[in-house]
This record gives structure tokens, C-alpha cells and sequence, in this order.
């Protein structure tokens, strides 16, 4: 077996992903502000170059790979945050990158993911090809390495590395903490590096309504997939078929419960932080916001939501806005 299929996440990993990302990225702001009449801090990783948190998890990864790794190039499987954090790294360290994406990814992430200098190869879901049997076809032809979008101790290690920069400065602001970090999920990448990072906080995971597969796992006590007539969403980040036991081994022994929210509550979110922040914020990435606004999660001057990612078509931002979507 490979490392990568055999190593797990530590919390020395995240330590050594937040210096490595530390050296090649500004902090991405720690904004304060009330809800429901409590103060609470909202971390807005819609303003990283890529406009998503992934680009820890790939920074991490990639530049981990040994010169005989990167000559042979990577592979991702991602709708479209991970495949931008892949694409810039690998555009960064000269690595050949190739991405497969579903048809009906926003556009503005397939094109994003193109520019950077990945080629997309794209399948089609529901009922088209398994992402993961596409992938598996393409690193078999190549011996490219699969970079995984939540599965892979390095991206779960480089994604926590944003739980060292939320403690740092909450540090710097003279608050302790944080008591509380809650954050969208999908894979459960994210939630695991934080979990791992951040071993003193509660840590909430939020999921669309139907593809709440993590919460219902940790319920369950074991992996539990999204069933097979899960509703279309928006929330196209999140849109994970089950978590792996990569993630799940950190979530088990750190999270209680998860969360979800419902498509009206996740376009209130998106109108909430443009209106009051000033920032663009994709359906998937308000997921923690939307769950903080409906009164899902108990809020304290220590919690903190992550505003995840922003990249979104600007139509259909513009409909959600206007609230006419």
C-alpha cells in the first residue's frame, strides 16, 4: 500500500501544513459581527486566491511530492474548489494536472479550473460514470498521483492549518478560544482538520438538507452514504456521496453531532454576508452561516463560522440576491 493510502492526519502534520502555507499565503480575515444578538467571528476563506479554503489542502499535498511524483503529474476528482486548488499549485510547482469534474459544475469553476493550466476531463452525474472509476482510468494510463478532495491526510492536514490561523488571531485580538467552529462539510476534510487542529473546540459540521451523510454517520456510529434519491442542490461543494474512514476516524472521536440546512436558509446566508460583509459567498459556503442565522447552533464570543468559498456564476448570485432564486 502507498502512503497515501496508509498514513493518517496528526495534529503535528497540520502544525507543519499551516508553516508551509504561512510562507506562501496572507491570512484570510477574521471578521466580527452579531447574530441574533451574539458576537461571533466569521472566517472568510472566500477571499483566497482561488476564492476556497482548498487551496491549503493541495498547497500541502503537492508540494510534498517527491520529483519522481510530480513528473508523472496528479489527478483530482472535485466540482470545483479542490480542482482550483490543485490546478494553482500545480500551475505554481510546474506539475502536470488533470481534473475530473462533473458537466454540470458552475461554469465559472470549470473555467477557473482550465485557466490555471488543469485539463478537465468532465462525467456526467446522476446516472453517468463513477468520478472515482474516471480517475482510477486516468492515473492507471499515467502512474499520476490522485490527490483526493477530502480523503488524503495531507488535505485534511493543510485544511486544519486554517484552525492554527483562527486560534492565532483570536490570540492577537486578546480572546482565547475558539470555543466553536462551525463549518460547512462535505467529505468531512475540512471538519477533520479542524477537529485535529483545534483540539479544545467544539467543532459543527453543517451539510444541505439531503446529503447530510456525515451527520447521519456520526448518528449511525458507522459510514452512512447519501441515498441514491438525494435531492438536486445548490450547494454543489457538499455534494459528497459518503465521508471515508480516513475522515471519519478523526470525526468519531471529536464531533458529536452535525447539522443541516435547507436551500431557503442557505440563500438567506448568501443574502446576509453580501448585504452585511460585503462578500460573495457561494450556496456551499454559507452552509455554517445559514445553520448560525436559523438558530441551529448555540453561538457564544468564542464561536467562529467558516465562510468557505465564493465562488459562485454570477446569474445565479445575482437571482439568490434579488430573491428571485
Amino acid at each position: 500500500m502507498t502512503a497515501q493510502q496508509t498514513r493518517s492526519p496528526t495534529p503535528e502534520g497540520v502544525a507543519r501544513a499551516a508553516g508551509k502555507i504561512a510562507e506562501l499565503l496572507p491570512k484570510t480575515p477574521l471578521l466580527e459581527a452579531e447574530i441574533n444578538g451574539v458576537q461571533v467571528w466569521l472566517k472568510a476563506e472566500s477571499l483566497q486566491p482561488i476564492g476556497s479554503f482548498k487551496i491549503r489542502g493541495a498547497w500541502h499535498r503537492l508540494s510534498d511530492l517527491s520529483a519522481e511524483e510530480r513528473a508523472r503529474g496528479v489527478v483530482g476528482v472535485s466540482s470545483g474548489n479542490h480542482a482550483q486548488g490543485v490546478a494553482w499549485a500545480a500551475q505554481r510547482l510546474g506539475i502536470d494536472a488533470t481534473i475530473v469534474m462533473p458537466a454540470d459544475a458552475p461554469q465559472v469553476k470549470i473555467a477557473a479550473t482550465q485557466g490555471y493550466g488543469a485539463r478537465t476531463v468532465l462525467y456526467d452525474r446522476p446516472g453517468g460514470e463513477d468520478r472515482d472509476a474516471v480517475a482510477q482510468r486516468l492515473i492507471d494510463q499515467s502512474g499520476a498521483t490522485l490527490v483526493h478532495a477530502f480523503a488524503d491526510a495531507w488535505v485534511i492536514e493543510g485544511q486544519g492549518s486554517m484552525g492554527l490561523e483562527i486560534a492565532a488571531q483570536l490570540a492577537a485580538r486578546g480572546q482565547t478560544g475558539p470555543t466553536r467552529i462551525v463549518c460547512p462539510c462535505g467529505g468531512g476534510g475540512m471538519t477533520a482538520g479542524l477537529a485535529l487542529a483545534c483540539p479544545d473546540a467544539e467543532i459543527v459540521p453543517v451539510e444541505p438538507e439531503g446529503w447530510d451523510d456525515v451527520k447521519r454517520s456520526l448518528a449511525a456510529g458507522a459510514i452512512v452514504p447519501v441515498a441514491k434519491d438525494a435531492p438536486p442542490t445548490a450547494c454543489d461543494a457538499l455534494q459528497t456521496p459518503a465521508t471515508r474512514p480516513i475522515n471519519f476516524a478523526v470525526l468519531q472521536r471529536r464531533v458529536t453531532a452535525g447539522l443541516d440546512v435547507s436551500p431557503a436558509e442557505v440563500r438567506a446566508a448568501q443574502r446576509w454576508a453580501f448585504g452585511t460583509l460585503h462578500l460573495v459567498i457561494e450556496p456551499g459556503g454559507a452552509a455554517a452561516l445559514a445553520a448560525a442565522l436559523a438558530g441551529k447552533v448555540t453561538l457564544d464570543g468564542g464561536t467562529v463560522i467558516v465562510l468557505s468559498g465564493g465562488n459562485t456564476d454570477a446569474a445565479a448570485f445575482a437571482r439568490v440576491i434579488a430573491g428571485s432564486d
